[in-house]
């Protein structure tokens, strides 16, 4: 599953460590690890991501071909 977290940070223009703690999460490696495509977030912390960037899970998430 592909994303747009990086991207829609960006343009939000906000830093990892910003986005890490708007977002509450424990710290930003994780969101490095979610932006990369590494690790999938769960429904929590996708929701929260959504919610920081002021967007959708929808938005953020890209189910590819066969997902």
């Amino acid at each position: 599953m592909k994303n747009k977290i990086s991207e829609i940070r960006k343009q939000n223009n906000l830093t990892q460590p910003q986005l890490a703690e708007k977002a509450k999460l424990s710290n930003y490696t994780a969101l490095q690890r979610y932006e990369r495509g590494v690790v999938i977030p769960g429904v929590d912390v996708a929701l929260r991501l959504a919610r920081a960037l002021n967007t959708t899970v929808e938005e953020l998430f890209i189910l590819e071909d066969g997902d």
